[in-house]
């Protein structure tokens, strides 16, 4: 028991993933959200889970804070999954894609909410050339924004939790910001 242990916190200290077998490669755990991911061509398959009956989130790649990420929120409420794609217009602000000129590229969208954790998977490419979507990297080094709201199932509603990473997708090594 005490290797099993010991080999836990090192893994975790050293920032590596964890193998999942729910069809994802890729499994990061930080305070209470999961982000799960598989590459997959020029696809990347998400599922992001956090404790909380309001919205979960992902950003990609700010140029600084959340100015010029792309972000994909989503929430479940009486069964229905609702989830947009944002872009980061400011360090502290983000509006829909589609208000800005550009448009939502996100496929595959599912989700359920139970017993406290809201839970959304989706599909989006890794570059969509969108005018509004950062490209999204397999070589090197990602920004990964991760947050979610608590409580309310709107896209209004400020985060509860926030956290930036910084993730290379292919080894699913990472570190926090």
């Amino acid at each position: 028991m005490w290797v099993t242990i010991i080999f836990l916190l090192v893994v975790l200290s050293t920032g590596l993933c964890l193998a999942v077998s729910n069809g994802y490669d890729n499994k990061i755990a930080v305070e209470n959200i999961v982000f799960e991911w598989k590459l997959s061509g020029e696809t990347i398959h998400i599922r992001l889970a956090a404790k909380t009956e309001g919205w979960v989130g992902i950003g990609f790649n700010p140029s600084k804070r959340m100015k010029d990420a792309n972000f994909i929120i989503g929430y479940v409420k009486e069964g229905n999954v609702k989830v947009t794609d944002h872009y980061g217009t400011t360090e502290r602000q983000h509006e829909k894609d589609t208000k800005l000129g550009g448009q939502m590229n996100i496929a595959d969208i599912a989700g359920k909410e139970e017993n406290g954790v809201t839970e959304i998977t989706f599909s989006i490419p890794l570059n969509s050339e969108g005018p509004k979507d950062r490209p999204i990297w397999t070589n090197k080094d990602n920004t990964v924004l991760l947050a979610y709201g608590a409580g309310r199932d709107s896209f209004r509603a400020k985060h509860h939790f926030k956290t930036a990473l910084k993730v290379n997708l292919t080894t699913g090594e990472f570190s926090t910001m």
